[in-house]
């Protein structure tokens, strides 16, 4: 695994309404390193995110992208937001969407070109979406939606890749699919990858290294390490269980005896 750091984030705070959000949350993220985001409702998941995209102040610490600190001027970051609605009577073809990554940052939009149509092609190839380049997005599953959403956002080559809760809508298998298609990504481009998840399960066998969330305070590190007993118990400020079956995790809060963050079954809710 390639150490060079991509993304550092550095006892990072955020206080919001006189709550506090996040707690001197502090990680790194190395060049093609898959690190997965876990945590339930509320553990600040998606502030951290828009923090680490400028899109939010920090009330302390700080984040640097390629050693450099954070601002919303141009750096090399790619990004998947949770929800977007795209309507099924928009005339827009997923290679469209996708050329957009190129410049929809600029003012205008630029002629088509042999390069921009050679970038958005291999692009295409990337995710496996040449299939249904043509289509109408809006009439696409949403697997296929997310296939063209990393690859409008990887079409600007960033060194790093924000996605929040990308599986939330997708069935199992094309989950899976994601996965693997963003490790594949990730190793073979060497770009840093954070994906925010519920439920850390179908991220084990290509994650290498959690960030897990709970009551806006932070560990990271290596799965094994950070997804323990005594760890999340510190993090929850009660205590909780650490199961481990057949390969899948299983994190149940002791007092109440109820799920706590990660499903076990691939059927049941994230909470």
């Amino acid at each position: 695994m390639l150490t060079s750091e991509i993304l550092a984030v550095g006892g990072v705070s955020v206080t919001l309404s006189g709550r506090q959000i996040l707690d001197e949350v502090s990680f790194t993220i190395g060049a093609g390193e898959f690190t997965g985001l876990i945590g339930p409702n509320g553990a600040g998941k998606t502030t951290l995110l828009r923090v680490i995209l400028g899109l939010q102040r920090p009330t302390e610490g700080n984040v640097a992208v390629l050693g450099r600190p954070r601002s919303l001027r141009a750096q090399p970051v790619g990004y998947v937001p949770q929800k977007v609605l795209l309507d099924p009577d928009m005339p827009m073809r997923a290679r469209d969407l996708v050329a957009l990554g190129l410049d929809g940052n600029r003012y205008g939009l630029r002629l088509p070109s042999k390069q921009r149509g050679q970038a958005v092609a291999e692009m295409l190839h990337a995710v496996d979406a040449e299939r249904f380049a043509d289509a109408r997005v809006g009439n696409l599953s949403g697997g296929e939606q997310q296939r063209v959403l990393i690859a409008h956002a990887l079409i600007s080559r960033p060194r790093l890749l924000l996605l929040d809760e990308p599986l939330a809508n997708l069935d199992l298998r094309s989950g899976q699919e994601i996965v693997g298609l963003l490790a594949r990504i990730a190793r073979e481009q060497q770009i840093a990858v954070l994906l925010s998840a519920h439920e850390m399960n179908p991220l084990l066998p290509v994650m290498d290294r959690v960030v897990y969330l709970a009551g806006g305070r932070a560990a990271s590190g290596p799965a094994d390490e950070v997804v323990t007993t005594e760890v999340l118990s510190r993090l929850y400020g009660h205590h909780v269980e650490v199961l481990r079956v057949h390969g899948r995790i299983l994190v149940v809060a002791g007092a109440a005896g109820e799920e706590a963050a990660l499903a076990v079954s691939p059927g049941a809710e994230a909470g």
